[in-house]
């Protein structure tokens, strides 16, 4: 055979900045030393050394998602194949699926079911605010629905859904199996999958865990795990078949080469949220998310999600109408080096709280890059006001 002259690329060193950027998008987000350490390693997929690890993987994941259940296992895949998975095995054709639908991601849970053959009913949220409880048994009641999907906080339009306890315990009332994606909001508030009845909770590695991108985690409850037993029909995703991984997770047995460097790396994320305390995490998030959207208001913006609707862990911000988000974002990244996120079609910037984020000189640098990048694309903010608030509500946190 004659081979062809190999393609001419760009060294990757070349490809990438000379100055790394400070993550403060809606993820990924930075990751602790200790994280990126153990993501470099490699060690054999299967044996001793790795079903210690997997068991203290279980032990932490039971924690940050609060639960008894021994049904935890990792997902070798962005946060989107966990939900896949959720979806995958626990709707059947035929199964009634209500979905309540805040965003994207929320209707991306819809989408899943819809294509697994599910006879799905989206109930669709007021514009920029959250489902209401009251609304959701309207919608239970009108038709024996056997699984209920809803998102904590919809990472693409920030809105977070506060009676998410409520509707959980409507959704049991009702005969259903609740779906939570607490992919934005897991380790950043409050979330006890056992006492909110929640049946499967999924989450990413790389937003509040503060691990790498591509290795995520998802718990069943045992009325969820006993269902998946029992399916009648085949299950179409052999990689997310959760009868396949159970094997791998609870019985050391090949299910396929796990992404070893990534569980590495979550292993040592959920150890540092161990060392923090959930409650502690909870604090330094809620302290830091308040203190930065403070400094934005201070600074003359506006945040697009009233406070009874708005989630923490990440910040939508409206930008005046000849301002342009693309332009701003731009100059952050080049200029600043501090790199946040656009939206989905909203004429909004997002900056993320989560993990590594929430830390005081991250808020500073980011909030200073956003008012200078805001004056250079045309628009008017102050500067000094903002920064000076920021620094006031971080110091009243402190002294509380």
């Amino acid at each position: 055979m004659k081979y062809p002259t190999p393609p001419t690329v760009i060294p990757l060193e070349n490809i990438l900045p000379d100055e790394p950027l400070l993550m403060m998008g809606a993820g990924p987000v930075p990751i602790p030393v200790k994280v990126a350490m153990a993501n470099s390693l490699i060690i054999n997929h299967l044996g001793d050394t790795m079903n210690a690890v997997i068991e203290q993987v279980k032990t932490m994941g039971r924690y940050v998602f609060q639960t008894a259940s021994p049904h935890v296992m990792g997902v070798a895949g962005p946060a989107s194949a966990a939900m896949e998975m959720a979806i995958a095995n626990l709707v059947e054709p035929g199964t009634r699926v209500l979905s309540i639908c805040n965003g994207l991601f929320s209707r991306r849970l819809a989408e899943m079911a819809d294509r697994v053959g599910g006879d799905v009913t989206r109930l669709d949220a007021p514009d920029k605010r959250a489902i209401f409880a009251e609304d959701v048994e309207k919608a239970l009641k009108t038709g024996n629905f056997q699984i209920l999907t809803v998102v904590q906080g919809e990472t693409s339009n920030t809105v977070w859904n506060r009676d998410l306890v409520e509707i959980c315990r409507l959704g049991k009332q009702y005969g259903c199996l609740n779906i939570v994606d607490a992919v934005c909001t897991l380790s950043t508030m409050p979330m006890e999958m056992d006492e909110w009845m929640v049946d499967a909770i999924i989450t990413g590695g790389q937003k509040g865990l503060s691990s790498i991108p591509g290795v995520s985690l998802i718990a069943f409850s045992e009325e969820a795990f006993a269902r998946i037993e029992k399916r009648n029909a085949p299950m179409a995703h052999w990689c997310l078949d959760a009868r396949l991984a159970h094997q791998f997770w609870h019985n050391h047995s090949y299910h396929y080469t796990a992404p070893v460097s990534g569980i590495l790396a979550l292993h040592e994320a959920l150890r540092l949220i161990g060392d923090e305390t959930l409650p502690g995490r909870f604090r330094r998030h809620a302290q830091c998310s308040t203190a930065l959207q403070r400094g934005i208001e201070a600074m003359g913006l506006k945040l697009l999600i009233a406070p009874d609707s708005r989630l923490n862990s990440v910040v939508g911000i409206e930008l005046p109408g000849h301002v342009s988000a693309d332009q701003v974002r731009h100059i952050m990244s080049q200029v600043h080096k501090v790199e946040i996120s656009g939206a989905f079609g909203l004429p909004i910037v997002r900056i993320g709280q989560m993990g590594e984020q929430s830390r005081a000189p991250n808020l500073f640098r980011t909030l200073h890059a956003l008012g200078s990048a805001m004056r250079a694309a045309g628009g008017t903010v102050d500067m000094p006001g903002g920064m000076a608030e920021l620094e006031r509500s971080l110091a009243s946190e402190v002294r509380a």
